[in-house]
């Protein structure tokens, strides 16, 4: 009796890096643990002078990116806490807009620290903007472009949401995610 071999069913994760200037986005299809990279961008929200008019556009494209892609679930970054009080209210805003945009199209959605995401992705809570793109641009295979590091941070939580709801299975053996397994495979890692 040959082994049931149907294949995995692909699921859409959708990362937001949100921002009243700029919000990026990156789209990933996952296939067991096969990430393939759908889309990634950046919405410019500089032109409209009104705050409460970038709320309504960030709703709007959020909306436009769910309808879209039809993702499953929406891993979003946290607000990054600075020492300027009036940014921070401002950033948090845009988060929640976006939230709220994916609750209320019935997307479930995950925040994850920056720090998580840097750690997830690159194995170091530090890294910088520059290094989460370069890993990100070998796990997902694109050409990277300085003008979207605000993209590769939309899809870098899309990536770290992958990461963190599943497990790494190989050879028999299941790790609790990359690090895991990298620790327990040097040498197949290059």
């Amino acid at each position: 009796m040959a082994a049931d071999k149907t294949p995995a069913t692909p699921r859409t994760i959708i990362g937001i890096d949100p921002g009243t200037i700029v919000m990026g986005y990156g789209v990933i299809t996952v296939t067991g643990q096969q990430l393939k990279l759908v889309s990634m961008g950046v919405i410019q929200l500089s032109k409209y002078e009104d705050h409460l008019d970038r709320l309504r556009v960030i709703s709007e494209k959020v909306k436009g990116l769910i309808e879209q892609y039809k993702p499953e679930t929406c891993a979003i970054e946290a607000p990054f806490f600075g020492k300027n009080v009036q940014s921070m209210l401002k950033l948090g805003r845009a988060q929640g807009v976006s939230i709220a945009t994916a609750l209320v199209h019935g997307v479930t959605v995950t925040e994850y620290s920056p720090k998580k995401i840097k750690q997830s992705i690159t194995g170091n809570g530090n890294a910088t903007k520059e290094q989460v793109a370069a890993m990100l641009q070998q796990l997902c295979k694109f050409d990277l472009q300085p003008k979207f590091l605000d993209a590769t941070d939309g899809l870098a939580a899309a990536v770290c949401h992958h990461f963190q709801s599943s497990s790494v299975i190989t050879g028999g053996k299941k790790f609790s995610g990359w690090a895991d397994f990298v620790k327990n495979n040097e040498k197949r890692v290059k």
